[in-house]
């Protein structure tokens, strides 16, 4: 769902560098909604199996709701379909509309959530660790379904205290229904163009021990790395939870098979069930 044509936030690893930045330092948003809701009920017709109506690819869900107020319309007009599903995906504390209308099954909120550390330092603009958490636990109360996506996992000296502050502070004011996990990965060039779009900042993405990848061309940690980032994630994510779905995100056979029976395939952060 093509809401606009960007982010207000200066994610510095994000991709939306190549997509939008380097060509347009502002962001226009659509606002033909009565074409959007025809377009959700072609969709809706056109298929007998559930559909999913993502908002989070091209933009943050929730940075822009005060402006355009579509979550007011799209929750309660989906709630007409029993196919039809809302997924929002956020690095905001802008939930104002959310709590003001009525909560549906069909409408999943999922925060993206990283350590402190890296929020402030790659992560500019949006909201603390502690306000996406306070976030979280209100709508959770309010009635949503909630996922996490802990996205990228960047590996920095002191990354274990901070991503097991996260997980404590995640799951002692939430349930997520899913657990998303997924590590920095980047597309050959990015430094140059993140540089271009986001400063200084970004240049320090050029320091990582990447690898290419054999299926997918991006740059990553080496699978080794991954495989313990991950491996300490989940032992800290069931010592609070032993029963929450995890999941990794666009990940390797490779590294599906090292963490085997300790991730769950086809529950993660945008699939419907």
């Amino acid at each position: 769902m093509p809401v606009s044509n960007g982010c207000p936030y200066y994610c510095t690893y994000c991709y939306l560098a190549f997509v939008y930045r380097k060509f347009a330092p502002f962001i226009k948003v659509n606002i033909n909604y009565d074409a959007m809701f025809k377009q959700i009920r072609r969709a809706m017709s056109a298929t007998a199996g559930n559909v999913s109506f993502n908002m989070g690819e091209m933009l943050d869900s929730l940075a822009l709701d005060h402006v355009t107020n579509l979550t007011t319309m799209l929750v309660p007009f989906l709630a007409g379909f029993s196919r039809g599903f809302l997924m929002l995906l956020t690095k905001s504390s802008n939930i104002d509309n959310l709590l003001a209308i009525e909560p549906t099954g069909q409408a999943v909120v999922s925060w993206s959530l990283n350590s402190q550390e890296m929020i402030e330092h790659h992560e500019s603009g949006t909201a603390s660790l502690d306000e996406r958490i306070e976030a979280a636990r209100q709508c959770q109360q309010h009635g949503y379904r909630i996922r996490i996506r802990i996205d990228p996992g960047i590996l920095y000296p002191n990354w274990r205290a901070g991503y097991a502050h996260l997980i404590q502070e995640t799951l002692t004011a939430i349930e997520p229904e899913n657990i998303t996990l997924g590590m920095l990965r980047l597309l050959p060039g990015h430094s140059r163009l993140a540089a271009a779009a986001y400063g200084n900042r970004a240049k320090e993405l050029r320091d990582h021990n990447f690898v290419r990848g054999a299926s997918d061309g991006k740059l990553r940690y080496p699978p080794k790395q991954r495989a313990e980032f991950y491996a300490f994630l989940i032992e800290t994510i069931r010592s609070f939870d032993k029963n929450v779905s995890i999941s990794l995100c666009r990940e390797t056979s490779e590294i599906w098979n090292t963490l085997k029976g300790r991730c769950t395939r086809g529950k993660c952060n945008c699939v419907i069930w």
